[in-house]
């Protein structure tokens, strides 16, 4: 009995280390998360967040030529309509503050008083003068057919009487000439003058005229219907009432073409040289989560920049969205995954799943009832699974996270 006892321990001790060895020495890791090995098409892609805008647009202007009357400083928006208002042409978008300018129309109202006024002084002044001059004339005159008796009477006198006579005879005929001549300039003169005068009046009306037609700009209306959109600033921040215009660039809003919608996003500068001009895109929508679209890559930025609140440097990328909805607005938030890349017939696995010291890369491998150490080797990734050229196989499935006592599981090389 002994001796059949002692084999029936033997036996079972024989099972134990069998059910030790084929399970690899350690018992299966049940409650850790494994996954089977995916096969077939594989997506790189670069993943980012971009913003709807129309593909064109045309701008609805305030007030323009206001650097022709010397307004150079912005202009405040006193009242402006909701963005997104649907209107219809000559409809209400916005009123502007018009202190300046009024002040402006009230000082050039007062230039225009003091140039009438130094007008007609000009006036009266240019009349007393030439009365002045035609009564100086008319003296002259009769002072010179004065002389003209004179010598005809000093005939009859010494020869030295009729010498003086005419000397002031030929003297009283050089007034008279210079006089002619003199009111002939005062003639000129007083026209210039009046010209002068009058072209000043005349450039202010004009001005004050322009500044009228400017004034009505400061109430802004429609060119056509459509849904009003407003811009941002380089900040990113939205117009708004209590925002400006400038002189410069006087938009107050825009109305988008909606048939024609693109997402602008940003790259940053490690994915950029991933991305190409007319590589499909897979756009959602953050306000309809149930939909989908389809776009092309149709610029990609040459030079980077740095975007506010952020120290990385990015690159601006157009992308077109193919078709038309019409439930797409501009400012709506996308989510867009450029496909960089497709590769076809490959095995795949999450990232989470790879494992690496200094020299190798492995998978922790459920094969059976045992768990390995799968050394693997490993090509192009996207952002959350990564190919793997060698080492598992259709069918096998690998372990997400690291099973307990991961230093006594045996390690399977790759067999070349």
């Amino acid at each position: 009995m002994k001796k059949k006892a002692y084999i029936v321990l033997g036996v079972a001790l024989v099972l134990i280390l069998m059910v030790w060895y084929f399970a690899g020495g350690e018992p299966a890791e049940e409650e850790s998360v494994k996954v089977p090995v995916k096969s077939g098409l594989f997506e790189i892609k670069v993943t980012t967040t971009g913003e709807l805008e129309s593909q064109s647009s045309e701008n609805i202007y305030g007030p323009e030529n206001l650097r022709s009357v010397q307004i150079w400083s912005d202009i405040k928006i006193n009242e402006l309509i909701p963005e997104g208002t649907i209107v219809d042409s000559g409809d209400f978008v916005a009123s502007l503050d018009q202190t300046e300018v009024l002040s402006k129309k009230k000082d050039l109202e007062n230039e225009l008083e003091k140039l009438e006024s130094q007008k007609t002084k000009t006036m009266l002044d240019t009349s007393m003068n030439l009365r002045n001059a035609r009564n100086e004339l008319v003296n002259l005159k009769f002072g010179t057919e004065e002389q003209q008796i004179t010598v005809d009477q000093s005939k009859f006198e010494p020869p030295a009487t009729q010498r003086q006579a005419r000397i002031s005879l030929d003297k009283a005929e050089r007034a008279l000439n210079q006089a002619v001549t003199n009111y002939d300039l005062k003639v000129q003169k007083a026209k210039a003058e009046m010209q002068e005068v009058s072209a000043t009046m005349e450039q202010a009306q004009r001005k004050l005229e322009r500044m009228n037609d400017i004034l009505k700009g400061f109430e802004v209306f429609a060119p056509k219907s459509g849904m009003i959109i407003y811009r941002r600033d380089w900040r990113g921040r939205k117009t708004e009432t209590g925002s400006t215009i400038s002189s410069w660039n006087n938009v107050v809003a825009m109305l988008p073409d909606l048939s024609k919608m693109i997402s602008k996003t940003y790259v940053n500068e490690i994915d950029i040289s991933k991305v190409r001009v007319g590589q499909e895109v897979k756009i959602g929508v953050d306000a309809f989560p149930d939909k989908a679209y389809i776009g092309t890559v149709d610029e990609v930025a040459n030079i980077g920049e740095q975007r506010p609140g952020s120290d990385a440097k990015v690159f601006e990328v157009i992308i077109n969205l193919n078709g038309s909805d019409s439930i797409l607005r501009p400012a709506m938030t996308t989510k867009n995954e450029i496909i960089t890349a497709l590769i076809d017939s490959v095995f795949y696995v999450p990232i989470e799943a790879i494992q690496s010291n200094d020299t190798l890369t492995y998978v922790f491998k459920r094969t059976g009832n045992r768990i390995l150490k799968q050394e693997v080797v490993i090509g192009p990734s996207n952002e959350n699974e990564i190919i793997i050229e060698k080492g598992i196989a259709a069918g096998d499935e690998v372990y997400l996270s690291i099973p307990n006592n991961p230093d006594d599981l045996k390690f399977e090389p790759i067999n070349n």
